[in-house]
């Protein structure tokens, strides 16, 4: 393993992390929410740090969602009163490596961008694939 996979796959992330990761999605930026730093793809909440308690606002799909990642792991997923009544979790920094920010952020950035945007960017990861899968045709075999 690589010293840079390694330190993905390390558990905790900063707010610098967390905001390189963020405004790595297509059409992300910077926003504000309730008065403070946050992310949005187009007009769409997508993200945001809670510095008082040093975790990530994460919408997810529904409630059912939300519920099943409490009871699984109560140590990394919370909420406060305010998220209560909406399907969405917090997520405590310190708990979760760069590789798991960034599929969940994917899943959200999925549900919240243009769907051409969605469209175009899996027809170049499968192009990607493809050509890869060929590359690796034409090498000679061991």
């Amino acid at each position: 393993m690589t010293k840079a996979a390694k330190k993905k796959s390390t558990k905790g992330v900063t707010a610098a992390q967390l905001k390189k990761i963020a405004l790595s999605f297509r059409e992300a930026s910077e926003k504000t929410s309730y008065g403070k730093p946050a992310f949005a793809v187009g007009k769409k909440f997508f993200t945001r740090l809670r510095a008082e308690d040093n975790s990530i606002v994460l919408v997810v799909d529904d409630m059912h969602t939300r519920d099943m990642m409490l009871e699984l792991d109560p140590r990394t997923y919370f909420i406060t009163d305010h998220y209560k009544d909406y399907p969405s979790v917090l997520v405590r920094m310190e708990r979760i490596t760069q590789d798991e920010l960034c599929a969940m952020l994917e899943r959200r950035w999925r549900k919240i961008a243009p769907k051409k945007l969605v469209a175009a960017m899996d027809g170049t990861a499968k192009q990607a694939a493809s050509t890869a899968k060929k590359a690796r045709k034409k090498l000679p075999a061991r």
